[in-house]
């Protein structure tokens, strides 16, 4: 009798405790990326499509090459944000890819351009900047290097559209002060080398006006040639 109620008792023991633990389970968040890169979204919004905060890019559909570029770059310091380094410093390097496919496939719809406080003229010299470059300071043309409707090419190149003004201003200034590097050539950092301050209000004042085309998409690479060798951009 007392063997009987003691097999009983270990059931309901071992029941309590499985049911138990499928409730602790219930509770526990998906193991998804979309759930791992909650910690990206306070920042950069629940598809990578960018928040209120003019400093936080958005990162939906840049290619996924890029992202993982930048990725590591903040884990190894070459590009400096506590938050971003902190974030990164341990994990791998197929972690870091899976983050950089997971935002690259997101789509999410470009905002809508926002108006420009600058006057017609310095919009003007930021289009002749963008669209045609200035041969004689050795300035290629933005569309040269990020695709004639500005939206990048894979693996490495990305779209700026998007962006509010203040953001592509600091990257570039990021670029000529050296506080942003990449591999070698540093294609980014010769270009914005040959910018002027004016220059870089312009073409950011530019860029943040542009609307979106009818294919936000990256194109395939090799759907154009760069004008000079760029270590982001692999041939």
């Amino acid at each position: 009798m007392f063997a009987r109620g003691a097999a009983s008792a270990a059931v309901i023991i071992t029941l309590a405790a499985i049911d138990g633990a499928s409730a602790q389970m219930a509770n526990q968040p998906p193991d998804t990326m979309a759930a791992r890169v909650e910690a990206c979204t306070p920042c950069h919004g629940n598809k990578g499509e960018g928040t209120s905060d003019v400093y936080f890019p958005r990162l939906a559909g840049k290619p996924a090459g890029y992202l993982y570029n930048q990725l590591l770059a903040f884990r190894s310091g070459r590009r400096k944000y506590p938050p971003m380094n902190y974030l990164l410093e341990f994990l791998p390097d197929p972690y870091l890819q899976a983050m950089a496919e997971y935002f690259a496939n997101e789509h999410p719809p470009l905002p809508q351009p926002t108006p420009s406080e600058v006057s017609k003229d310095v919009l003007a010299q930021g289009e002749q900047l963008a669209t045609s470059g200035d041969a004689n300071r050795n300035i290629p043309a933005c569309v040269s290097c990020h695709g004639p409707d500005l939206t990048g090419m894979q693996p490495g190149i990305p779209g700026l559209l998007g962006l509010r003004a203040a953001y592509i201003s600091a990257q570039l200034g990021a670029w000529r002060y050296g506080t942003r590097t990449a591999k070698s050539p540093d294609c980014m950092q010769l270009v914005a080398g040959h910018l002027t301050e004016a220059d870089v209000t312009a073409v950011a004042a530019w860029l943040a006006t542009r609307p979106a085309p009818a294919n936000p998409a990256p194109l395939p690479k090799g759907t154009y040639a760069l004008p000079f060798g760029c270590g982001s951009q692999p041939n």
